[in-house]
Formats: structure tokens, sequence, C-alpha cells
């Protein structure tokens, strides 16, 4: 006894011990989460230039979907168990989250659409509002992917045809569809105007297909979605090197010996009287009833306005950083094109490169372009000069400043200026586009759509009160004894083991192996596996999860007559009402909590914000009273949130919390050394009591989330149970009703196999 008792105190010991272990790796990573989320923010890289995910906190699970279908990495992490936004500024735009999100919590939307003047006013249609037949596709609509281009050229061109209703190709001075712009978007417009019988025409200012993605860098990752185009069909990869795809491209436009004219730069687009268009090019102009403007958003190169700068060895692009071995060269700039730029010089042998960046960090890169950064810079093979600004390029030098006043003139035998480009606004706008935002159709604002929690449990009350229906039609049956059964007339169907109780048992089996599936299709595996095929959407797998879940217990109640016994079979469905339960806490009570907490998070940050207004507000004289203000109250979070233990924050609310009373103590006496008015120091305190708050609240709801994570656990390990029984019932009973099935009342067949 003696030896049990101290293996059973040791497996304990051993399992509170890891928990515990756990739980503090868990918060940390959690902590530093929060840290890159303020850094991300202060930094301005907490929203995407253009397309940012928003999370619905009363409907997120925490289940991680999102965070792992994300192409790109930190965007999104969890954080007290819900999805959030770190670092929207590496948004691409892809929408996996939305679309791998079961509780439909996650949309993917523009951002600032009602005062931005650089995102197009169009219609649902792609067409410029107030200019008929004009139509963009693109990057020029604010969406940088290249299978929403490639989804925007087929649109248009397919609405044109529609429009022309028959009547395409049959004015012979003009052509049906002029398109603008041979990249993705072009290209697929070209060929969904040659599926669909239109006369169309196709100028690009390059010789020959690829657009934009024709200049980036050599053996750059161009796409990572699966692609459909016209008269080609699926593309066989998922993802291609820019190589790849240009080859691709150049090979489908010459076997559908596309319309496509290289070499022409385009100007702009004339309205005629009679309802065409001009358009006009280095080259001459085109008739066409109808324009689609399928052109990027870089437009020129951005230009530093330095001395030198038009001078041969400086460039706006790098196509081949072969060709550059064994030189020196300068990169100007610190979006990804710069990154990757600096970074393939720097692979080059013998060559030395220097990345000046204005700014103090870089912001908006992928995170597989900071990790080749970084390892550039820790093999030496590459310069930072950070929060550097070139100033003048010589012939073979270029001279940097810094703010402090330092100044360096660095060899370069190469300059590579790529800061952006400028969007061809003027170019749009003379041709009918408008940018107004009075004109442009507000993005959707993302509201809390609530828990579901009515319209499931209005579900589930269908799905009872049809099985009730159905019990209570029979009451003459289920209302008997067990005893007195077998003389009914209904016996033979609706006893477990035949006709109509046999096949609900059967449905009962067959909606938990449905309701099991969801776990495959959730599996991150699988849906990188089957990515592209029509597999159906997370959330619709999530809603069949819980109806088949209810309904199959139903079912099983069914089955059994209505009248359970002490079987293995019963124990199944009694297992299943159990997981219906931990499941309803998982989607409901669980979700709660972490929203309130997340709530908290959002408190602090808005606390912080408002001691950075206040404090700025001061006059010099006050400032460094702010930054100490600010950093008392960053460890008064530190230490209730993050540092103190559970029984700490326990003793600390019991002791009347003895830290903020030395936290305003201290920022009392201080502001009055420093002359700061009984004003200025009430509301400093009054932020630090909130955020001391605030702190406390937060942490005190992350200890009750761990624990009802653990109704998680018990969901899963409930389910195996389930599982096993029922496996366990269902060999039971087919070996019994296979050896001992004969004729008579008395044989123990399927039907008196034990439950």
């Amino acid at each position: 006894m003696s030896w049990f008792v101290l293996a059973g105190l040791s497996g304990v010991l051993v399992l509170a011990f890891l928990v515990a272990l756990q739980r503090r790796m868990d918060l940390a990573k959690m902590r530093g989460t929060v840290e890159r989320r303020e850094v991300a923010r202060e930094q301005g890289a907490a929203k995407a230039e253009l397309q940012h995910p928003v999370v619905d906190l009363s409907r997120c699970l925490g289940c991680g979907t999102c965070v792992a279908a994300c192409p790109e990495e930190g965007v999104l992490e969890l954080v007290h168990g819900q999805a959030a936004v770190v670092r929207g500024a590496r948004c691409i735009g892809a929408g996996a989250c939305e679309r791998e999100c079961p509780v439909d919590a996650i949309t993917v939307t523009l951002s600032d659409t009602d005062e931005r003047r650089d995102i197009p006013a169009l219609t649902a249609e792609l067409e410029a509002v107030g200019t008929p037949g004009l139509f963009l596709a693109g990057e020029v609509t604010a969406h940088a992917l290249i299978k929403t281009a490639i989804d925007h050229g087929v649109a248009v061109a397919s609405e044109v045809a529609t429009r022309l209703n028959g009547d395409a190709g049959k004015d012979p001075e003009a052509y049906d569809l002029c398109i603008v712009g041979a990249g993705p978007a072009g290209l697929a417009a070209s060929l969904e105007a040659k599926r669909r019988g239109l006369t169309y025409v196709t100028i690009d200012q390059e010789e020959r297909p690829g657009g934009t993605v024709a200049r980036y860098p050599r053996r750059k990752l161009v796409t990572s979605q699966p692609i459909d185009m016209p008269l080609y069909g699926r593309f066989r990869q998922t993802s291609y090197t820019k190589e790849e795809l240009v080859s691709l491209w150049h090979g489908i436009a010459e076997e559908q010996q596309l319309a496509i004219h290289g070499g022409q730069t385009f100007l702009g687009v004339d309205t005629g009287v009679d309802g065409r268009f001009t358009v006009r090019t280095d080259k001459g102009e085109i008739a066409a009833r109808n324009v689609c403007l399928a052109l990027g958003r870089r437009g020129a190169p951005r230009k530093l306005g330095i001395p030198g700068e038009d001078q041969p060895h400086v460039s706006y692009s790098l196509l081949d950083a072969r060709s550059y071995a064994a030189r020196k060269a300068v990169v100007i700039g610190g979006g990804d094109s710069a990154v990757e730029a600096a970074v393939a010089l720097a692979e080059q042998e013998g060559t030395e490169v220097v990345l000046s960046y204005r700014r103090a960090a870089f912001f908006r890169i992928k995170a597989v372009n900071e990790r080749r950064l970084n390892e550039a810079l820790s093999q030496g093979r590459l310069r930072l000069a950070m929060e550097s600004t070139a100033t003048a390029v010589h012939g073979k030098t270029i001279d940097l400043a810094w703010p402090d006043g330092r100044a360096e003139r660095v060899s370069a035998d190469d300059v590579f200026i790529l800061a952006g480009g400028i969007a061809p606004l003027e170019v749009l706008e003379s041709s009918g586009v408008s940018f107004d935002p009075e004109l442009r159709k507000s993005a959707d604002p993302v509201l809390e759509q609530g828990t579901g929690l009515v319209k499931a449990l209005g579900a589930a009350l269908i799905l009872t009160m049809l099985v009730l229906a159905f019990a209570a039609y029979n009451i003459d049956y289920y209302g008997l004894e067990r005893f007195e059964r077998p003389a009914h007339p209904k016996h033979e169907t609706l006893r477990p083991g035949r006709g109509t109780g046999l096949l609900l048992g059967i449905a009962a089996i067959g909606l938990v192996a449905v309701n099991l599936l969801y776990l495959v299709r959730r599996a991150p595996r699988f849906a990188a596996r089957f990515s592209g095929y029509p597999i159906g959407s997370l959330r619709g797998w999530m809603t069949s999860h819980v109806a088949t879940g209810i309904l199959a217990f139903l079912l099983a109640m069914l089955h059994a007559a209505m009248a359970p016994r002490n079987t293995v079979g019963s124990h199944a469905m009694w297992a299943l009402l159990v997981l219906l339960i931990t499941g309803a806490i998982g989607r409901y009570l669980y979700a709660w909590v972490p929203r309130a907490a997340n709530g908290r998070e959002l408190e602090i940050d808005e606390v912080k914000g408002q001691l950075a207004t206040l404090s700025g507000d001061w006059d010099a004289q006050h400032h460094a009273f702010g930054a100490e203000a600010r950093a008392r109250i960053a460890r008064l979070v530190e230490e209730r949130q993050w540092s103190s233990t559970f029984r700490g924050r326990v003793a600390g609310a019991m002791s009347g919390s003895r830290d903020l009373r030395v936290a305003v103590s201290e920022l009392r006496a201080s502001g009055k050394r420093q002359g700061l008015s009984p004003a200025q120091i009430a509301g400093v305190l009054d932020l630090a009591r909130r955020a001391h708050r605030t702190a406390t609240h937060a942490a005190h709801l992350e200890d009750v989330r761990a624990i009802l994570g653990t109704w998680r656990y018990a969901h899963r390990w409930v389910a195996a149970l389930m599982v096993a029984l029922a496996l366990m019932h269902i060999g039971h009973a087919l070996f019994y009703g296979q050896l001992f099935d004969s004729p008579g009342p008395e044989s123990f067949t399927l039907t008196q196999a034990p439950r």
C-alpha cells in the first residue's frame, strides 16, 4: 500500500510540475507576443498599407487555425487564447485566415478607406464610378495578390462579354476591349476575352508579358496559392519562383496567340461623345468600346531628389545580383525589395554591401526576409546604416547623413534606390478614374457578431423537437416497460437490433464518423495537402461538427429505444452527451473569458496612449516626468500581469495592493519636485491606478482561462473514450450477432447483443 501511495504521489507531483512549467512557458510566450505587438504599434507596423485582418473577439475560439493558415509569419498570434493582429504590415491580403476560421471570427479588409485618396472608386463590377465601360483590375485596385489580379482580369472580360450580349465584334472601327498592362490581370483578361469571343488588344510598356512580377529579383518566390487561368486551367504547382511563373505566362501567351503588343507606353484614355474610348500611347491611338486598366500601383520609381541621382551606376531595380560580384554596392530603402536586393548582393563572392534606411528599424518586411537579413549580418556579409539619409551621389561614392549630425562618404560602384514607386494616380484621374472617398463605397464595418448562441440553441432545439415528436408518435411502444415490449407490434421495427431501431444506430455511428472528420479537416497537414481542392470551408465543417454531434446523440437515444441500460453502447451514448456539454463550454464560456482578457489588454494600451497624449501636452521641462511616469506604469503592468504568481496576486489583493501605493507615492513626490500642477499629477496617478487595476484583472482572467482550458482536454479525452466504447459496442454486437443468430424468440441475435 505504501508503495502504491508513494508512486501515486510522485505521479501527481510530476504532472503538477509539468503543468506549471507549461503554464510558465505559455505566459512567457504570450508576454513576448504582447511586447512585439506594442513595438509594432510604435513603429507603425500594426496595420498594413492596404489589407489587414480584423478579429471579432466575441466569436474567436482561439483554435489557432488562422495563425497556421497565414502565409506570412508574425501577422497573427494568440494572446489570452484568442487571435490577435501583431504585425499587420506583413499582411499580403491572402485571406487564408478568413477562409479557414471555423467560426467566421476574422475579416480581411482595407484600412482607412474613408480618408485615403489613393484607392479608386469602383463599383462591384470593378468599373470606375462615373465612367461606364472603364474598368480596373489587379494591384491598381489596392489588392496585391497575383491570384486576386487574375480573378479581376477574368471578371472584367466576363462582364464586358455579358454586357455586349451577342454584340461582340460588330463594331469594325473599335475593339470590344482594350487591355492596358500585360501582368497577371491583363493576361487573364486577354485569355477570357478570347474565350468569350471578344475583339481585344492588350498593350504593355514591356516587350513581353509579366508586368511587375517580371521585374522582381531573380529566384523570388511570387505565389503560394492555387491559380486557374482561362483556356489553360489550373496551374500544376501552388508555388512558383519569378522565373517559373513568367516563363509559364510566356508559354500560355504564345500557345494561345494572344494579341499582346509590347513596347507601348500608356499615356491616358479619352472618352468620346459616342461612348467609345481612345487609348493614347506613344505609338498611336486605339479605339475601344471598353477599357481595362490592369496597371500596377508602383508606377514610376520613387526618386530621392539628390544630386548625382541620374548617374548611370544608379539603378531603381535589381534583376540579377550575380552580375554585381566583387563590387561595392549601396542599397537605399527599407521594404522587402530593398532587403531582398541587399541580401542577394551580399551573397555574391567579394561583394561589399551597405543597406541604408532612414528609420531605426525595419517594420514592413516579411519574416523570411528578416531572417535572411539577420543571417547576412551575423556572417558579416552586410552592413546596416540605420536612420541614415542619402544626400548626394558622386562618381564612386555616396554621402550618408544621420540626424545627430554624423556624415559618412561610402564607396559605391553601384547604387540601388529601392524606395518604392509613385502610383500613377494623375494619369488614372485624367483617364476618368476617381479617387474621391465620397464616391467610393466604404468597406463594411467589422462589427462583433456575438457568439452565435441563439442560432446554435435554435438549431439544437429544432433537432430535439423532431426527435421528441418521433418518440411521442411512438409513445405506445416507448412508454412500455422493457419486459412488455416484445409483445408489441412495433417491437420488430423499433428495437435496437432490427428495422428502424438498427438503422437509427447505424445512422448515429455514421454521424459520429462525419463528426470526427472535422478534426482531420482542421489539421494543418491536411489543409496543406489538399490546398486548392473543393473540400469545403472550415466554417462549414465546424457547423457540421456541432450539428452531427447533437443529432448523433439524439439518434442514439432512439436506437436505445429510449431506455438505455448499463451496457457498453449506453456508456458510449452517455460519453457522447458529456462530449456535447464540454464542447458547449469550450464554444461559449471559454470564448468569453479570453475575450474579456483581451479587452483588458486593449484597455492597457489605451492607458498608455492617454499617458503619451497627456505628457505630450506638457512643456519641455516636464517631459522627463512624462518618461518617468510611462516607465513606472509599464513596470506596474509588468509586475501585476506577467511577473506575479497566482498566490502573489491573491496576497496582493488582500494586502491592499502595496506596490500600487508605493508607485503612487513615488510619482506624486517626483511630480511635485519637478513642478507639475496638482491637476497634472492627479491625471498621471489616475492612469497609474487604472493600469494597475486593469493589469490585475487581466492576470486574474488569464488564471480563469487556464482553469477553463482543462475543459478542452476533457473534451478530447471524452471523445477518445466515446469512440473506444462505440467500437467495442459495434464489435461486440456484430460478433455475437453473427455467431449465435438463429430463429426463434430466445436466439441471442444482434437484437439481444449486450448494450
